[in-house]
């Protein structure tokens, strides 16, 4: 399936005529029951894709929320390989859905890029993003999961050059993800207008779908990004959620969350 499922997905909010919703959380934290709770009731609640991160000691495009979430799921000694063991068991569980695994390279490299992308393959990960990859260094890796029809997704700045666009964009499948602003992930009060800028620079080369995150944190920053953009990401304010639920509320407290980012309403 692999890119089949992010084409799917991103026709199916087309036809409905709405941006898509693809959040971000990261696996073991607070720990791996939770991931394994969470991702499902997510998308029940409106998410249309999941992005999975993987926990790194030296996340450095990551902001103060997601780095905690990072740091306390490595503290329960989450590895590569978890979260691979548990995307095989989540893919059982949401069929249908993308699966995105978000990274960085050191450890992806040091697993080895064709155990690494046949791994992938096997437990049913739909695409990658490997977020320190330059574009122009990312050809070995984009050959190892187009083979396996898994999407190798680029993460494009208003600070790309036109030459970085270009590159990255011609090794991409599944959608391009566009940074709405420099500097580290977090919730931020607005979509930066330099958002737009950098999608319409994008758009002049790829016909791929274009979703926008850092910074996206309630509904009216999804409509608006869903002016312009296909899809949505939202990450830290979903992460700064379950860092301030209590455990035994932690699911229903995310869920709420999204299903508010997606403009529906759980029933009580």
């Amino acid at each position: 399936m692999g890119e089949a499922r992010i084409r799917q997905m991103f026709e199916a909010v087309r036809e409905q005529k709405r941006p898509g919703l693809i959040v971000f959380l990261t696996a073991g934290f607070p720990d791996m029951d939770a991931t394994m709770e969470l991702v499902p009731a997510l998308v029940a609640a409106g998410a249309d894709a999941v992005e999975i991160g993987v926990p790194f000691s030296d996340p450095l495009a990551e902001g103060p929320v997601i780095q905690e979430s990072s740091f306390l799921s490595l503290q329960n000694g989450t590895s590569l390989e978890d979260c691979l063991d548990a995307t095989a068991v989540l893919r059982e569980k949401v069929p249908d859905t993308p699966l995105v695994l978000m990274g960085y390279y050191n450890p992806i490299y040091n697993y080895g890029l064709v155990p690494f992308s046949e791994r992938c393959a096997e437990v049913g990960v739909d695409g990658l993003i490997a977020v320190d990859l330059p574009g122009f260094e990312a050809a070995p890796l984009v050959s190892e999961f187009q083979a396996r029809d898994i999407s190798v997704i680029p993460l494009l700045a208003p600070t790309s050059t036109d030459e970085s666009i270009k590159h990255a964009c011609a090794g991409a499948s599944g959608f391009i993800y566009c940074i709405s602003v420099t500097g580290v992930t977090g919730v931020r009060d607005q979509v930066s207008a330099r958002s737009f800028d950098l999608l319409d620079r994008v758009r002049a080369n790829t016909g791929l779908p274009l979703a926008v995150g850092f910074g996206i944190s309630n509904r009216g920053h999804v409509e608006e990004v869903g002016k312009t953009a296909d899809a949505a990401v939202v990450g830290s304010a979903l992460i700064r959620v379950m860092l301030e639920s209590p455990r035994n509320e932690l699911v229903e407290r995310a869920s709420q969350f999204v299903a508010g980012l997606a403009g529906v309403t759980i029933p009580d």
